[in-house]
């Protein structure tokens, strides 16, 4: 049933707020500052989203969800609307409203602040239909007014045509400083970065070309790409995220890495930012570190029944290793996090040694290694066993000393959490050895060792359900799997990730093997007797679970036991 935007009961701004402190995360004391700050009571909403107080996807939200109105984005409109409504472009803008689309013999309108009837009211009397509300973020308000009524340009493109075309192309560092600190390219860069958070980005990536400059977002583990400024503009965008990160924007040369803290869209954001030297140009890639949203909770990340049943088993014990391994963007980090988060109690002192330290977490004593003065991960160490730990977490073993090290200090009585760069739990061990680890010590320090990746989440109000093909059933094996017939699997949108993951735990016969030199194969056998269930396994299950589909297991596990 669509709602008639003329006779809308229309909350108080009061009703609004209260809605995104209890729903969007908005302070109280925050609320108060902009309150103050407001020197008109109608305009505070619009001045919550201008501090970054509240994102203006939130404040939809709140409006939709008091209004009972859908929620939509510019994408849902037809790319032209015919016929187009004789309206003027500032009375749209002014009033943030814009129709689009026909339907059910009215005017479908998206407005981004329905505070008042007035403006549906005049929509109706000038076009002579009833007028049914959708909501919708400002920007992609804005999106249609131009598309329709404008010159068809984005947001970006608006912001390109202020761009001194010649300043790229300029080696005068002073120059390229004042380029940087002009409003156009800061707004630019604005853009990117908010862009990325409304579509839940965990990486930008800024790579210069011959004749383009790319920008590209990293959404739920996969690239795609994004609307980019002019090649023109490269050094200029690319010397304002330097700025911002307070790297040194005259070298070119070498590579830098930075952080930037900053808020966007009502979100605390910490950005780590590296910089590398290419062949046209520096090539940037921003991580986002959400600390609002970030959950360390093992059910949210996707461990679940038995396996977390085992692995919290291994947490719990007063010493060993405990190894997380995985390739870079796997998780490894958040699910070592989450293990600490588990094992901070008062009873307990904690101690890790980063590179970098990606979250703060209250009551734990986190070390940021420095290798340019000399504090790297084994020097770290040497130090902290000193200290009197209960528990050692190490972002990532890299050499033979510091996995001496860490397993000097498993045998002294401290658990030590770390990780690895391997492809399965059994390649982990074979990993040590070749590092020049002898057996007997992995044997009598290593408890067990987590293998994981990160699968796309189907959203399960867009999953469709069908019944599996003869030959895929067979392929993988999927009737060994479940009882349940016919065997389903699901297809749809993605929305998040799920880790699936393997977990071996070292056993009497793992040892055995493991003192005569076994292999990885062998191991990961005798590991399967036991009880592990391979990354591949896992995978087929979680699909077979309606939680991802065979196509992204088969995307994230080719190769691994498949």
């Amino acid at each position: 049933m669509p709602i008639d935007a003329c006779h809308l009961q229309i909350p108080h701004t009061d009703q609004v707020c209260a809605w995104l402190m209890q729903h969007a995360g908005l302070k109280t004391v925050d609320l108060e500052r902009a309150r103050r700050l407001s020197t008109d009571a109608g305009d505070l909403l619009g001045l919550l989203t201008r501090l970054g107080l509240v994102s203006e996807i939130e404040l939809a939200r709140a409006w939709a969800g008091l209004l009972g109105a859908p929620l939509l984005l510019a994408d849902a409109a037809p790319p032209l609307l015919d016929p187009l409504p004789a309206l003027t472009e500032r009375f749209m803008r002014h009033y943030q409203v814009v129709p689009m689309g026909w339907n059910q013999g009215g005017l479908r309108v998206l407005a981004a602040n329905p505070a008042q009837a007035y403006p549906f009211q005049a929509l109706a009397y000038a076009c002579q239909v009833p007028v049914w509300l959708a909501i919708g973020p400002r920007t992609e308000v804005d999106t249609l007014i131009e598309r329709y009524y404008g010159q068809g340009r984005s947001a970006m493109g608006t912001l390109i045509e202020n761009l001194d075309e010649q300043g790229g192309a300029l080696e005068d560092i002073e120059h390229l400083k004042d380029m940087a600190s002009e409003a156009p390219v800061i707004r630019l860069v604005n853009l990117i970065l908010q862009r990325a958070v409304e579509q839940r980005a965990s990486d930008i990536h800024i790579e210069p070309f011959e004749n383009q400059l790319k920008v590209r977002y990293r959404i739920d583990g996969v690239l795609h790409d994004a609307e980019a400024p002019p090649a023109s503009s490269s050094a200029a965008v690319i010397s304002r995220v330097k700025i911002m990160a307070r790297l040194d924007i005259a070298e070119r040369r070498l590579p830098q890495d930075g952080r930037i803290m900053l808020r966007i869209q009502g979100k605390e954001l910490d950005l780590r930012v590296s910089t590398v030297p290419t062949s046209f140009g520096e090539s940037v890639v921003m991580r986002l570190l959400d600390r609002q949203t970030v959950q360390f909770d093992f059910p949210s990340l996707g461990f679940d029944g038995q396996r977390l049943a085992a692995f919290l088993d291994l947490l719990e014990r007063p010493h060993g290793i405990l190894l997380v391994t995985g390739p870079t963007g796997s998780g490894k980090t958040t699910t070592l996090y989450t293990a600490l988060a588990r094992l901070n109690t008062t009873e307990r002192k904690i101690i890790t040694v980063e590179d970098p330290v990606e979250y703060q977490l209250e009551g734990i004593n986190q070390i940021q290694v420095k290798p340019a003065i000399g504090l790297d991960f084994a020097g770290a160490l040497r130090s902290i066993v000193r200290q009197d730990p209960d528990v050692i977490m190490i972002g990532e073993i890299r050499d033979l000393e510091t996995c001496r090290i860490a397993i000097q200090s498993s045998l002294t009585g401290h658990l030590v959490l770390s990780t690895l760069h391997t492809n399965s739990a059994a390649a982990s061990i074979t990993r040590l050895l070749d590092m020049g680890v002898e057996s007997y010590l992995i044997a009598s320090t290593v408890s067990g060792i987590l293998a994981q990746r990160l699968v796309r989440r189907l959203d399960p109000a867009t999953r469709v359900a069908f019944e599996a093909p003869p030959e895929l059933v067979e392929e993988h094996g999927l009737d060994r799997l479940t009882e349940q017939r016919p065997i389903l699997l699901y297809r749809g949108s993605y929305h998040g990730r799920s880790a699936i993951t393997e977990l071996l735990v070292m056993n009497d016969e793992l040892r055995s093997l493991l003192m005569r030199h076994a292999d990885a194969d062998t191991l990961e056998q005798a590991a399967r007797r036991a009880g592990l269930r391979t990354l591949h396994e896992e995978g087929l299950r979680q699909a077979l679970a309606g939680i991802t589909s065979l196509e992204e297991v088969l995307r994230v596990t080719r190769g691994e036991g498949a």
